[in-house]
């Protein structure tokens, strides 16, 4: 068997970049040195947290940012050291789009922007992150209402991420009375029970599904769609949001 670069779906690759569809409950990296064999990481071999760089049997991969592991979609990678700081000049500037869907309760307003301030505190072998009131926002999105299930008081909700705080779109949900639909960290308990019998949905409701960028070598518009996963997509179909 060749080596491989990834064990996920490659949504995009060239000499400079390459773009993943990461499912839900894979790393986006490990925490350690070490891969836990109990989850999987988005690319193969050891991984150095310093230079965010993977260095496997096919070659050196380096990350240019994160998912949660609970999130799927689309996730950037560098081919080359050069390229990997060009990109992350890209986030620096704010010109890398980042766009999700989110499964959420109830109804928001058919669009809107969220600001808040986002702290972050590690204890417990976990991360948690809470807004803090009266503090200058940090945390800012935006969002359009792209369907809505009476039936089940659910909406879904295109967002495109401004900044990239652990957890943000989560929190700064739930914080608004929308949870997201299985969320089981800053969710609604008694929902994401429902939901796994009326919808079979097991998993966290949010997938990054597009990525809006210059491409770091050529300056040319690249976008890059990352398909619903099929658990998503059957859930959103059972909504009669279509696929």
């Amino acid at each position: 068997m060749a080596d491989v670069i990834t064990q996920c779906p490659v949504l995009h690759r060239d000499r400079f970049i390459i773009v993943i569809n990461k499912p839900a409950g894979v790393l986006s990296h490990p925490n350690s040195a070490r891969i836990d064999p109990k989850h999987t990481a988005a690319f193969e071999g050891r991984y150095d947290l310093d230079r965010r760089c993977f260095e496997g049997p096919a070659g050196k991969v380096w990350l240019i940012h994160r998912l949660d592991q609970d999130t799927s979609g689309a996730l950037l990678a560098a081919l080359d050291e050069k390229t990997a700081d060009r990109c992350r000049a890209l986030f620096e500037e704010g010109t890398i789009q980042k766009h999700y869907l989110a499964l959420v309760r109830g109804s928001p307003a058919p669009q809107g922007t969220w600001l808040d301030h986002l702290a972050t505190s590690r204890g417990g072998g976990g991360v948690r992150t809470q807004v803090v009131k009266g503090r200058p926002p940090n945390a800012e999105l935006s969002y359009q209402v792209k369907a809505h299930s009476a039936e089940h008081r659910l909406s879904l909700l295109d967002i495109a991420l401004i900044t990239g705080k652990t957890h943000q779109i989560r929190v700064q949900a739930t914080s608004r009375q929308h949870p997201l639909a299985g969320d089981d960290v800053y969710g609604d308990f008694s929902l994401n029970k429902r939901l796994r019998q009326s919808l079979g949905l097991r998993r966290l409701a949010l997938h990054a599904h597009r990525l809006e960028f210059k491409h770091p070598a050529s300056g040319y518009k690249t976008v890059i769609d990352a398909p619903v996963p099929e658990d998503l997509s059957a859930a959103f179909k059972v909504l009669g949001f279509g696929g």
